[in-house]
């Protein structure tokens, strides 16, 4: 009874306190002094570069602009905390420097109104870099009231929800998708730097394929179709390789109809490169290579730490066969396991569920997910996965029960799947069929023929490597960041209300 009855006594505080705030603003327009009417502030220097330059720049005056986050009034003078992209700078505010009637003004503003501030550089005497006002002006009035008043921006729900205010009371986000940023422009350096193209491809496609996935549907008015939203990035762009655009890539978003936890989010972003005349050995190094440039470039050091745990990217990746990681950890050699009935047989005794319709290759990725995932914390490159979940991939020569096809495991993660692309239209052909009757025995996942990427396939496709990255997954390491939410600015979240 007591905590409803302080939580309706809150509410009611608040209330009053955004009446205020609407009463200001309408004070502020009554006398001509709408800050919404504002269109642009000059600035000169941001919060961080004038506290790293103050030697060149005590003395001089700068122009700067962001929002209040504190406010101290003492009398004829107050101080004030200014937060702006980087970071934030105290602000010395007087009414003999400003005047009387902008330092009246100063006075009602509120913590998260936006201001600009002209002054000059100076230290205080605590030693504090700060600007010494000239001239405060009100850009634009909060309206709300920041969360930390009362209780802070701690709930998480809400943080997703409200990412923007968010990224106002917590640097450590803010600064997390500045780095995001910085990551995918570097992946972006790292690969135009060896030839390859940036290109984009539809994300309304009439048969999503290239991932096992169940896509989402939609409905296109204009041509009275029905089309499905990308799960995959791949088959437009081994189109492109065959139309002789020899090393490509995209950044861009998929969508999989699929459940939302830690690492997995129904929309997120996928990046995949091409590169005719190589094979998934060519992707590897690629792919070595590049993320120990990511590590090196973004983060400072070839060994970065996730979760208290060092990652080193700088010692050579280890390179083990799947079979050979499940003979590892489960102690099953599936190399001589010469049937479906008795990979299941084996599957029965370990308890590895599976369904009828699973073949060998399929109980061989299910003891895989379950012993071996776990235990991979250094990079690792896990290769040569049976041929039944692996329809895009070319055969071993030696070994056609097996895919030229790698995953790279970092702290139990897979952070990007590869292949030596399957160019045989006719043994494409046959894949798809496969998935097409995996699908009808209930796969909502099995990819389904596609006749246009077939006759693509026949016009010819050179020998190529491919690879698909999930950035989000990537950014999580990067960052040291628990929750796949945590990287995307505005993750899926259930409606609110329902």
């Amino acid at each position: 009874m007591a905590e409803a009855q302080n939580n309706q006594e809150q509410q009611q505080d608040i209330g009053q306190l955004l009446k205020v705030r609407r009463e200001k603003l309408a004070n502020l327009q009554a006398a001509g002094k709408d800050p919404f009417q504002i269109t642009k502030y000059d600035v000169t220097h941001h919060s961080t570069e004038i506290k790293e330059h103050y030697a060149e720049l005590e003395g001089k005056t700068v122009r700067i602009a962001g929002r209040v986050m504190s406010k101290r009034v003492m009398g004829k003078a107050s101080f004030c905390n200014i937060q702006d992209l980087p970071g934030n700078i105290q602000c010395y505010v007087a009414r003999d420097c400003i005047g009387e009637e902008s330092y009246a003004d100063f006075k009602k503003y509120d913590v998260g109104d936006i201001v600009g501030i002209e002054g000059e550089v100076f230290t205080t005497k605590t030693g504090e870099i700060s600007v010494h006002a000239s001239q405060v002006t009100l850009l634009t009035k909060s309206l709300q009231i920041l969360p930390e008043k009362y209780h802070g921006l701690t709930n998480t729900d809400i943080r997703y929800r409200q990412r923007y205010t968010d990224l106002i009371m917590n640097a450590e986000v803010k600064d997390t998708f500045i780095k995001r940023s910085r990551i995918i422009k570097e992946i972006r350096n790292f690969l135009d730097g060896r030839g390859f193209m940036e290109v984009e491809t539809p994300m309304l496609v009439s048969n999503a394929g290239g991932a096992a996935a169940r896509p989402f549907e939609t409905h296109y008015n204009a041509l009275d179709e029905d089309v499905k939203l990308r799960i995959s990035l791949e088959l437009y762009l081994k189109r492109l390789i065959v139309g002789g655009l020899e090393r490509v890539y995209e950044i861009g978003r998929v969508f999989r109809n699929e459940g939302v936890d830690t690492r997995h989010n129904p929309e997120f972003t996928l990046m995949e490169p091409y590169q005719a005349y190589t094979d998934y050995e060519g992707m590897m190094e690629l792919t070595e290579s590049m993320f120990r440039y990511l590590a090196e470039t973004v983060c400072g050091s070839s060994v970065i730490t996730y979760n208290g745990m060092e990652i080193d990217f700088g010692r050579p990746f280890e390179h083990i066969t799947m079979n050979d990681c499940i003979k590892k950890y489960a102690g099953v050699d599936f190399d001589t396991v010469d049937s479906d009935e008795a990979a299941k047989a084996i599957a029965d005794q370990h308890h590895i569920e599976y369904e009828d319709r699973h073949t060998k290759g399929d109980i061989i990725n299910l003891f895989f997910e379950e012993y071996c995932e776990k235990n991979l914390i250094q990079p690792t490159f896990v290769m040569d996965h049976p041929l039944a979940i692996s329809p895009l991939t070319k055969k071993k020569p030696d070994d056609p029960e097996k895919v030229e096809r790698f995953e790279l495991f970092i702290n139990t993660w897979e952070m990007c799947n590869a292949y030596s692309e399957l160019n045989d239209p006719i043994d494409q052909r046959e894949r798809f069929a496969a998935q097409d009757a995996a699908f009808a025995a209930g796969d909502e996942e099995a990819n389904h023929t596609d006749e246009d990427f077939l006759n693509a396939l026949e016009i010819g496709m050179p020998p190529t490597g491919g690879i698909g990255y999930g950035i989000d997954r990537l950014v999580m390491l990067l960052t040291d960041s628990p929750a796949i939410r945590d990287v995307l600015l505005f993750p899926t979240l259930k409606s609110t209300g329902k």
